[in-house]
This record gives C-alpha cells, structure tokens and sequence, in this order.
C-alpha cells in the first residue's frame, strides 16, 4: 500500500511540474510575441523568415539552437559582425534593443518555439542576467 501510494505521488509531482513548466513557458512565450511584434518583425517578418541576404532568419534556425548565449547577447546587446545561419552568412548589424532581462527571455522563448523551431529548455531572466558584453 505505502509502495502504491509513494508511486502515485511522485507520478502527481511529475505531471504537476512538467504542466507548471509547460504554463510558464506558454506564458512567457505569448509575452515574447508582443515584444517581437513590436521589436523584431520588421527585420525579420511576421513569418520569421527574415530577408534573404540582409536579415537572418529565425525560422527553422540551426543558429538559435546551436548559439544559445549568443542569441541571447544579440538580442541583449545587438550584434555585428558575420555569422552563418542554415548555410548562409549573414552580416548586418543588429541595434541593441533596450529590452530588460525578463522581456529577452519572453522573446528567446517565443522565437525558439515559433516558425519550426522547438525547444524546451526555457530560457529564464536569470540565464539572460549572467550573460555580458
């Protein structure tokens, strides 16, 4: 009975943190979409895809899964200098945006889970504080 009842429990802990993680990335990623509605999409377009040759895209991006403390510096700081993104290089300077801690997390979590892109691994307000010029 105790076995029954200690497996039933952490199987009720497991759903419960896996929904609660699931909500506040949901959270997070429909605040990152008003900040990149009112930021980012007129580089990079309401779909994402950007502008060939000009503005990477984010969609279906290899670069935002491999480069995770840089985007985050990109979006955190603005970017220059080249960089290749699905096999094409891209060298446009990126102004920094002004945005705090938490609304870059908003919006790294809204653009890695938009367009094709997927991941689970919530970017949060303190990752997005321990990365520096």
């Amino acid at each position: 009975m105790k076995s029954t009842l200690l497996t039933l429990f952490v199987t009720l802990s497991i759903i419960f943190t896996s929904n609660s993680q699931n909500s506040a990335l949901k959270s997070s990623m429909e605040r990152g979409e008003e900040i990149y509605t009112d930021f980012c999409v007129t580089c990079h377009l309401p779909n994402g895809k950007g502008v060939e040759k000009v503005y990477p895209p984010l969609a279906n991006s290899d670069y935002l899964l491999k480069n995770r403390e840089a985007s985050i510096k990109a979006i955190k700081f603005g970017m220059q200098g080249e960089i290749t993104v699905n096999g094409k290089k891209y060298n446009t300077v990126m102004a920094p945006l002004g945005l705090s801690d938490d609304e870059v997390a908003d919006v790294m979590n809204y653009i890695n889970n938009s367009w094709g892109n997927k991941n689970d691994k919530m970017v949060t307000e303190a990752e997005v504080s321990k990365v520096k010029k």
